[in-house]
């Protein structure tokens, strides 16, 4: 152990156990997800060279072997449900990193589940679960993502045949971007213009075999294959997908809300949101996604801080651990406090993802806008947080952080298009403010309000000049943050009136006020991740070390905040330059308490080695050695003189001494 971090430890004010077993449930699931990750981590099927010393190639065939093997590890270990499902495949054998089976797991088997009739999940979802068919989601196209009802692709009815025409009609109508789509996939789940006697009924899913089951080609009409590199997703194939006139059969559209009788008459459903159900289920996933991938950059970047000494901080002193430079401090300690905003965040966007769904399947749907719009935000803030977090630890690494060693690089490759993927992130936060105006127009026509928009229901008086606050006191900050809310949905809702008592029309007023409106929609986000951190720490089953150093995140996560807004606090005269000036000093101070605590507080994230995968993360320190041994392992270095100084470097050299 490195003696700098075991110093670190040792002077710990909690035991990270506690909260290890905050964060996951208790002691009894956490010894569940251990034993989880650790079979996988452990076991030599899922060994195998550095992915960042392979050709993207080798990194689809590594992955696409791998991602069999779990498979069949799994049914062999009787590893079953979501929970025990992501500590063994998703931490464990993958290390988070995307392999060719992500959309069947994660979008292709919930759609199927979600959107077909009983008669449809007893001709595929049995094939689907058992791995009998490779299934993907097929939605974003070259020219359309978030806009769904801009798909190009056309299903259009045939009611003498009783069969859906699929057809890409234009260049811009390819599906594009689509997970295990490029090689993998056999089936897909397709979005597509519902066309019936020439009407248009918009998007709706459609099950549709697209590879043959005996040699894997493409099925006649239909081309297929990989998009390229990317930024990262490197043994993920996302691929293209277009149609020339592809006949399905009529009972292939998933018909549990919607369907087309055989005489091509439309039944809609009860809500037209019913049918992107598994886009909001996995919004609620990217919440944790963000918050888990932001924590392990933490991690890598506190530990290494604490293991690189950097400079004289006094002449003649020894170099400082570079944690102990405030400027440190600042860069990476918010984002920790983030980290676990986001964490709890994510727990409560999940359960209140599950609880609306049993009210959904009794038939009732009024829970729908809420939940849509709380996913939406929540998703766009928390992955925006994460990009930022994840590159500011990055150059807190320094020159290292730059090398795929530290593991930084490839946690912002893999995690990075969470911005953009199930919803742009500025698209949904226009989403969720949609869902805020027409709360607001019902608060003021004098309708109660529930749930997480019930805090509209009036802007709050401004304070009196003068008035002097706490603010490091929670309710405080809470407060404030709802204030502001509160305040910029007021005036969103004002300026998209002026908009339009001025002349124009509904989407230009809209688009003339977008900016206000993800202001608004940002701040209902950011207040609801502060009030339920804070209500986190209220269980009174919390251990009262662990309360301590956690309120302590909180206010630093609140207050930083505040700073970085200080212009919504102050235009309104709600806090006062006084104010922000006593958070600024309150920011340094709890920096400085958590100072001691900065290691402990990571290592309860409850990464072990095998899943963080960064030679400056490492949890014993040790980090020059290996990065030498690591650098070691290169292909390049597999020779001392490699083959291209024969064919180039050598005559180039004689050439030229030949001159002299």
């Amino acid at each position: 152990m490195n003696p700098d971090l075991k110093k670190e430890r040792d002077g710990a004010s909690f035991d990270p156990e506690k909260i290890v077993n905050l964060l996951y449930g208790g002691p009894d699931r956490v010894k569940r997800k251990r034993k989880l990750e650790s079979l996988a981590l452990n076991d030599p099927d899922f060994q195998h060279e550095d992915l960042n010393f392979m050709s993207r190639e080798q990194q689809y065939e590594t992955q696409l072997k791998k991602s069999i093997m779990v498979v069949q590890k799994q049914e062999k270990h009787g590893i079953m449900g979501p929970e025990d499902s992501a500590h063994y495949v998703y931490n464990g054998a993958f290390k988070a990193m995307a392999g060719p089976f992500g959309l069947h797991t994660s979008m292709f088997l919930p759609t199927l589940r979600g959107q077909a009739t009983d008669e449809q999940k007893d001709k595929w979802l049995k094939m689907a679960e058992n791995y009998a068919i490779i299934g993907t989601y097929a939605q974003t196209e070259m020219g359309h993502g978030t806009f769904l009802r801009g798909l190009e692709t056309t299903a259009t009815y045939d009611p003498h045949t009783q069969e859906f025409d699929l057809h890409t009609p234009t260049p811009t109508g390819t599906k594009w971007w689509p997970g295990c789509l490029g090689k993998t996939s056999n089936y897909c789940v397709l979005m597509a213009q519902l066309y019936i006697h020439g009407k248009s009924y918009g998007p709706h899913p459609f099950m549709v075999q697209i590879r043959s089951l005996e040699d894997h080609k493409p099925l006649p009409g239909v081309t297929v294959g990989d998009i390229g590199p990317k930024f990262g997703y490197a043994g993920n194939d996302n691929g293209f997908l277009r149609f020339d006139h592809v006949r399905i059969p009529r009972d292939n559209m998933l018909m549990k809300y919607s369907r087309v009788e055989p005489d091509g008459t439309y039944v809609k459903p009860p809500s037209s949101k019913l049918a992107y159900g598994t886009m909001v289920q996995v919004r609620s996933f990217i919440v944790s996604e963000a918050a888990e991938s932001l924590a392990k950059a933490v991690t890598i970047a506190t530990r290494y801080s604490c293991v690189r000494r950097q400079s004289e901080m006094k002449p003649g002193h020894p170099e400082p651990q570079v944690l102990d430079y405030v400027t440190q401090q600042y860069k990476l300690f918010p984002y920790l406090a983030a980290a676990y905003a986001f964490m709890f965040a994510a727990r409560a966007m999940v359960s209140v993802y599950f609880r609306s769904m049993e009210r959904i399947t009794r038939g009732d749907i009024t829970v729908l806008p809420e939940l849509h719009a709380l996913s939406s935000g929540l998703k766009s803030l928390s992955s925006w947080v994460m990009n930022a977090g994840i590159e500011e630890c990055r150059m807190a690494c320094g020159g290292h952080g730059y090398s795929h060693a530290s593991g930084i690089p490839s946690i912002y490759a893999e995690h990075t298009p969470a911005a953009t993927y199930e919803g742009e992130n500025t698209v949904l936060m226009l989403q969720t403010a949609r869902y805020l105006m027409k709360s607001y127009s019902q608060s003021v026509q004098g309708e109660k309000l529930a749930g997480s928009v019930a805090y509209l229901a009036g802007v709050q008086p401004v304070p009196v000049a003068g008035r002097t606050r706490d603010v490091l006191d929670l309710q405080v900050l809470i407060e404030a943050y709802q204030h502001r809310a509160a305040r910029l949905v007021h005036e969103a809702a004002l300026q998209l009136r002026k908009e339009q008592q001025a002349g124009k029309d509904q989407p230009d007023a809209w688009n003339a006020t977008s900016v206000d409106l993800v202001k608004a929609a940002t701040a209902h986000s950011q207040y609801f991740v502060v009030k339920n951190f804070a209500a986190r720490l209220a269980d009174p089953a919390v251990d009262s070390s662990v309360r301590a150093v956690l309120t302590s995140l909180c206010q630093l996560h609140a207050l930083h905040g505040v700073v970085n807004n200080s212009g919504d606090f102050l235009e309104d005269g709600y806090m006062t330059g006084t104010d922000i000036r006593q958070a600024r000093r309150h920011i340094n101070a709890l920096m400085a308490k958590l100072r001691p605590d900065a290691v402990a507080l990571v290592d309860a994230f409850d990464y072990p080695d095998g899943i963080l995968n960064s030679i400056l993360g490492r949890y014993d320190g040790n980090v020059y050695e290996h990065l030498l041994e690591w650098a070691k392992a290169s292909p390049l270095n597999k020779t001392d003189v490699h083959q291209s100084y024969h064919k180039y470097l050598k005559p180039f050299l004689q050439a030229n001494r030949a001159k002299l």
